[in-house]
Formats: structure tokens, sequence, C-alpha cells
């Protein structure tokens, strides 16, 4: 491709990253911070959306009608973008779960091609969930409270080396925890689509998610890492979250969906579950008069366990090089299937 090809920058991004995308060659960036969301903390891609004038406006819309690549989506109207993008020919999301905005937003029904941040996330939420393993295991809430308490009384806690964990979804985020996991010392089983084949370091045994029931009693910690579809949504049911056997710890770096969050919470509120780590919920942000905030064995994190104070240079590197792909017309990395719905 040797015209230039137009980059709108469309969510806060460092004068240094924006400055690495201009020196490719042959590349225009389309670029103005004064017309993005301010973020509140390092590499958020929301943030405080500006109240643009009518001039500010204008500009806006004048830098979306010249891309034809845009850097994430457009945060005053992303479902609008094939039209008020008319030459828009791909965009880079920043997230690896772009399925149910795209298909909200109606972008998935668009000729516009879509790649997501898949592999971007992967180590951070692994750790995550490594972490909400250790956190229930080791009895962190029982020492918090005898901390503040100021409170000396000794006690025996436990270890996760020799415990099952199943790992539901093995993309890179997935796969990344199996491996994490099975270093721990974990036994790790994994659960795919039905009849895919898959490659899981660390992983001692993979099944489908038509084996769930089977397998699910077993379990001594369940970590959700697979995207939102259709067919992943409401997979964990109150009648499988009863399937688990007592004590389980449950992890969720998925989406708030997958699981029937009611069910969950009774059984955390009946002392059946272990505990639990939950990076995301079925309503966000999670209300205040939600009983997961004042459950003592529970983990509540503000989807933000994926957020790396680095990650914006993570995703420049994975955009540099779809850009190059893009313009010599090679196969760009983490293409969003529609059918698949990631």
């Amino acid at each position: 491709m040797a015209d230039t090809t137009r980059v709108l920058i469309a969510s806060p991004l460092e004068d240094a990253l924006v400055a690495r995308i201009a020196a490719e060659p042959d590349v225009e960036v389309l670029h103005d911070a004064s017309l993005l969301p301010v973020p509140r903390y390092p590499a958020e891609h929301g943030g405080e959306r500006p109240q643009l004038n009518a001039e500010q406006d204008e500009r806006w819309t004048g830098l979306l009608a010249r891309a034809d690549v845009s850097f994430d989506f457009d945060w005053r109207d992303p479902a609008a973008m094939a039209t008020s993008a008319p030459s828009l020919r791909w965009v880079q999301a920043t997230s690896a779960g772009i399925g149910g905005f795209v298909q909200r937003t109606g972008l998935d029904r668009t000729g516009i091609a879509f790649t997501t941040a898949a592999g971007t996330h992967a180590v951070p939420l692994a750790e995550f969930a490594l972490a909400g393993v250790l956190h229930v295991a080791k009895g962190v809430p029982l020492l918090r409270r005898r901390q503040a308490a100021h409170h000396w009384e000794r006690y025996a806690t436990s270890s996760v080396r020799g415990r099952r964990a199943l790992v539901v979804g093995l993309g890179s985020i997935g796969r990344e925890t199996c491996r994490l996991l099975a270093a721990a010392g974990l036994e790790v089983w994994g659960v795919g689509r039905p009849g895919g084949t898959y490659d899981v370091p660390g992983a001692t045994r993979v099944v489908g998610t038509d084996e769930l029931d089977a397998v699910l009693p077993g379990a001594d910690v369940l970590v959700l890492a697979c995207p939102l579809t259709p067919e992943t949504d409401g997979l964990i049911s109150r009648a499988r979250v009863d399937l688990l056997p007592a004590g389980a710890v449950v992890v969720n770096i998925a989406r708030g969906q997958v699981i029937d969050e009611p069910a969950l919470v009774d059984a955390l509120v009946a002392g059946r579950l272990g505990g639990a780590a939950l990076d995301v919920f079925a309503v966000e942000p999670l209300p205040a008069d939600s009983p997961l905030w004042d459950l003592e064995n529970v983990l509540v994190s503000p989807h933000s366990a994926s957020t790396l104070a680095t990650e914006n240079t993570t995703l420049v590197d994975l955009f540099l090089d779809n850009l190059r792909r893009f313009r010599d017309g090679a196969p760009l990395r983490n293409l969003y299937d529609r059918t698949k719905g990631y």
C-alpha cells in the first residue's frame, strides 16, 4: 500500500506513543488530545468525557470523516462510525472482549474490520486469578480482621498444591492462567469449546463445555476466563454453581453474565463456597446494595485486574504490527470473528 494511511487516535494515549505511530512511513496521525476523554488512572481508555463546544465538535467530526484506521472506537458515538467515518476500514480495539459491544452497537453488521487486544491482558489477569486463589487459601480475610483488632492468635493455613482448578476458556487469558496455576502446584483442567483442539501448557486434561456437569463436582477452584457469547451467557447456571464442592473458590475474569450471580451470592452467604475473587459483575459499577461488597470471603475488583500502568505501550506494539500488516495486505492479528463473537 503506497498511499498515506490516516490513523485516528480515538482514546487517550501518551504523546510518546502517538509519536511512535506518527513515525511510521506513509502514516498520517489524526490526534487532538483536547477532544478526547481525560483518563483518571494510567492506561484508562474511557475517562472523563469532555463537553465539546460547537467548534470542537466540528473538529472531531472532521477527524472522523478522514480516518482510514482508528485506534479504538469513537468515544462520542461508536454506533455511528460506519457513517461518521465513511473511509474507515479497520478499528484496533483496546479490549480483548468486544463481542457484546459491537453487537449492541450494530458495528458487527458493518463492513469494518475489528481487531481485539487479545493477549495484552493475559498476564495481569492470570496473576489476579492466582492472587484470588491464594487470598482464600491463605486466610487473608481472617488475617486482615485480626490485624485490624490487633489480635495475635496462631492458626493453621492451607495449601493450593494438589488442588484441582478448572479453567473455563482457553484463549490467551485462559492458557496463561492454566500455566501460572500449574506452576503454583495446582492440578489444572482446561475447558474449551466442544470438539475444539487445544494446546494448553500446564493443563493435564482438556474437556468441552458440554462436560461441565461431570467435572464441576471435582473442582476446588473454578476460573472463568471465556469471552461472553450466546453460548457462554449464563454458562454457570444456579444448577452448576450447586455442583461445585463445599469450600470451592470461584474466580471470574471473564464477564459477569457468564455466571448466575444471585446463585453465587447465595452459595457464598451460606458458607458453602470457600470464597470468590471477582473482577467482573452482572451490573457495573457494582451496585452499592450488592451483598458482595460486605462478604468477607469475597475479593471485589472494579473491572481493573487487566489494566497495567504500562498497558498502552503493549497495545501500541500490537497496533503497529497490525498497521504494517494492514498496509501490506497481510492477515491481521486478533481479527474479530463475527460468527464466533470474539
